[in-house]
């Protein structure tokens, strides 16, 4: 949801009528996981996708007529029959279930203004909706913390689906469930990932600049006025010329947080670092030369950070891709924290 709903909240200002279509079953594997979601309008506006293209244009078809009729559809498409190679299909050989819905019904207008609450406080929920049995459309919303908003239509129902919800959320993923007579998908949205970057420097500039596009909520952190200034940094989320260990300390890192620390100067490196490695943070790394490493972990020793935590840190910073611009180290620095968020721990040996 949060990848279109920018766009769904511009066409319901224009009065345009929305349906949204979810990734919600797959045998197999896909080019999108999961909850991945394609908004449209009747006037040929689409916002994101479900795969890599196979059936976009099918299901924008399919969701004309839910817009009319009101009434949501649960679509299959399976592999390309080479026999009949006109019709819809996937060619990475699984199935795939889209539930397509509108958001004009009943149940999408009882939970939206909640959901948007949610989203703009990025605060963990998931939305449980019922896409075969009886019951279909029923949707509850379901944060972590907090009242449950809507209903699946029975008490009973709601607080098992309740139960599994929270359950999805703390492993962060979306699924689908047999529940007697009905089949519920719940759609998992998380906060946004979180990209701390220690030091306003060059390579800080695009490394904000990508890491907004692919999604991440950004802040920077450095005392020294002059670079951390908005005409420098102007699309971060947060910037501020705290010292970064002090600012740190306030922060809740958790595994959705991920810190870059680029600043070269070693009084505003190091103690971002020892606090940085002691958190939760799922991703740590440093920027520097590989031959002062040792000496780098041997001040961290000395400040107190375990070999446990001196483990975590990646030194030096990024993937080595043989990134010289500040543009390249960028990509390579975001390459490695998008490894590190998938645990593709394979990528990250890769020194």
């Amino acid at each position: 949801m949060k990848e279109v709903i920018h766009e769904i909240n511009s066409w319901r200002g224009q009065g345009k009528p929305v349906a949204i279509a979810a990734n919600v079953r797959r045998d197999g594997t896909s080019m999108r996981p999961l909850g991945s979601k394609m908004a449209v309008t009747d006037s040929l506006d689409i916002a994101g996708s479900l795969t890599g293209g196979c059936i976009e244009n099918a299901v924008y078809e399919e969701a004309q007529s839910v817009l009319k009729s009101g009434v949501p559809k649960l679509l299959r498409y399976g592999v390309v029959n080479e026999e009949r190679p006109w019709e819809i299909g996937l060619i990475c050989g699984s199935s795939l279930e889209v539930f397509v819905e509108s958001l004009d019904s009943p149940q999408w207008r009882a939970i939206y203004p909640a959901l948007q609450a949610c989203l703009a406080e990025r605060r963990p929920v998931a939305v449980a909706t019922i896409i075969a049995g009886s019951g279909v459309g029923n949707k509850a919303l379901i944060p972590m913390e907090g009242e449950r908003v809507g209903s699946l239509g029975h008490a009973a129902l709601d607080a098992e689906v309740a139960a599994w919800a929270k359950n999805q959320l703390r492993a962060g993923e979306s699924g689908s469930r047999e529940f007697e007579a009905e089949s519920v998908f719940v759609d998992v949205l998380l906060p946004p990932p979180h990209l701390i970057v220690i030091g306003a420097v060059h390579i800080a500039i695009p490394l904000v600049e990508l890491a907004r596009t692919l999604g991440f909520y950004t802040i920077v952190i450095d005392p020294r006025e002059a670079l951390a200034t908005r005409e420098r940094f102007p699309r971060a989320d947060e910037l501020t010329t705290d010292w970064p260990a002090a600012a740190l300390e306030t922060m809740s890192l958790d595994d959705n947080s991920y810190v870059a620390v680029l600043s070269h100067d070693e009084k505003i490196d190091n103690p971002a670092l020892k606090i940085a490695l002691s958190s939760r943070a799922r991703y740590v790394g440093v920027l520097g030369a590989k031959k002062n490493v040792d000496k780098r972990l041997n001040v961290l020793r000395e400040m107190g950070a375990t070999e446990k935590e001196l483990q975590r840190l990646r030194a030096p910073i990024g993937l080595p891709l043989g990134a010289v611009s500040p543009e390249e180290i960028a990509l390579a620095i975001l390459a490695e924290i998008i490894a590190a968020r998938h645990e593709r721990m394979e990528t990250l040996l890769l020194r």
